[in-house]
Order: structure tokens, then C-alpha cells, then sequence
């Protein structure tokens, strides 16, 4: 039988999206609800922070941002500091701890960051020239159907209001996989019998197949 396509299958391989491993463990955390009320106010926050941009300006919501965390943090520091004064005491500045934590990015990571975010979009672009330039008939078209699924979902969602929603899919869709992972698989797999099988019969019935294998031989 023949497979469904590399792009293809990926998206219908749950381990490729789910996989709690591949994760930093902080992101494995928030995402899977380990501890509901940190998981509650990244997605509360996130969604707040999204709403707004779907309002105002991205110049605007940064400014106001930052202005509210400013004022916060001036807020607090005034108040600890008549604190200190009133109890005399000399506990030091209040955002110490912060202050000596290390924010610097060194070369390493930055090289390493630089040398993965280059696999990825090397790969990226090997796998659209593949695709636009029909080295496979079969898997353009099914990029073709993909495509023309994505103008439907363009005529009724905005970039903003994609982002949502996928902010929002990003803090359910692992937990739901995760408790119901047994049906998921059995269904996604039946899903992927489907394709190969409509996959075999389309490359049967055209002359077209993966890189021209039968010209090849």
C-alpha cells in the first residue's frame, strides 16, 4: 500500500504534535495543566493580550503593556520602600532577585537556535519546491486540496482570530489527546488507511508517480 506522503502523514501523527518529550519542560507543563492555575493565567493572559490586538494597534497595546507594568513595578517598589522605612528595615531593593538574573543569550545558543531555525526552513523550502514544481503528482494534489481548504478558512477568520483560536487549541488539544489517546490513534489510523488507499488508486490511474520511479527502472 502505498503511504500517504511525508507532509501528510506528520500532520495526521498525533506524536509529531503531542509528544510531552519533545517539549521544554516549563511549555510541557502549562500546555498539559500540570498545575491548573499557572496553565489558567498563560491562557487567560494570552487571550487578553490577543484580544487587544485584535482591537488596537499593535503600537498601542505594546505601549499600554508596558506602561502598566511599569506602573506596577514603580508601585511596588515605592510601597517596599516605605515599608522598609516605617518597620526600619534594610531588606535591599525589592526586584533584586531579578536584577541578578542572567537575561544574556550566549553564542552557543545563539548559534544553536540560529542552526535549527535554518534546518527547519531549509527543509521548509526543499518541501514547497517539491510540492509546487509537482515532483510528486499525488501530493500536489492533495496540497492543491489543502490549499484550496485554506481559502475557505481565510473567507471566514482573520490572521488575529486564527492566532486565537490556535492559542486557545494549543491549552486543550494535548490534554484531550493525552485522555483520550487510545480512540484518537485507532481513528487517525483509519483516517490514514483511507488516504494511502485513495493515494494507491490515483497513482494507478495516472501515469505520473513519485520522481518518475517506473521511467527510472
Amino acid at each position: 500500500m502505498a503511504d500517504c506522503g511525508p507532509s501528510l502523514c506528520s500532520v495526521l501523527d498525533p506524536h509529531a504534535w503531542f509528544d510531552p518529550q519533545r517539549l521544554h519542560p516549563e511549555v510541557e507543563s502549562l500546555i498539559y495543566w500540570r498545575s491548573a492555575a499557572r496553565s489558567g493565567a498563560a491562557l487567560g493572559a494570552g487571550l487578553a493580550l490577543l484580544v487587544a490586538l485584535a482591537c488596537c494597534s499593535v503600537v498601542s497595546v505594546l505601549a499600554y503593556s508596558s506602561l502598566l507594568a511599569l506602573t506596577a513595578a514603580v508601585a511596588f517598589r515605592v510601597y517596599k520602600n516605605v515599608l522598609q522605612a516605617v518597620q526600619k528595615t534594610n531588606e535591599g531593593h525589592p526586584f533584586k532577585w531579578l536584577l541578578e538574573q542572567d537575561v544574556s543569550v550566549s553564542a552557543e545558543r545563539a548559534q544553536s537556535l540560529a542552526a535549527a531555525a535554518t534546518a527547519h526552513l531549509n527543509a521548509a523550502l526543499a518541501e514547497l519546491r517539491r510540492l509546487f514544481l509537482v515532483e510528486d503528482l499525488v501530493d500536489s494534489l492533495k496540497f492543491g486540496v489543502l490549499l484550496w481548504c485554506l481559502t475557505y478558512v481565510g473567507a471566514c477568520f482573520n490572521g488575529i482570530t486564527l492566532i486565537i483560536l490556535a492559542w486557545i487549541a494549543l491549552f486543550s488539544l494535548p490534554k484531550a489527546y493525552e485522555m483520550n489517546k487510545a480512540q484518537v490513534d485507532a481513528n487517525l489510523e483509519l483516517a490514514r488507511s483511507k488516504i494511502n488507499e485513495i493515494s494507491a488508486k490515483v497513482r494507478a490511474a495516472v501515469p505520473l508517480g513519485r520522481k518518475a520511479e517506473d521511467k527510472d527502472k
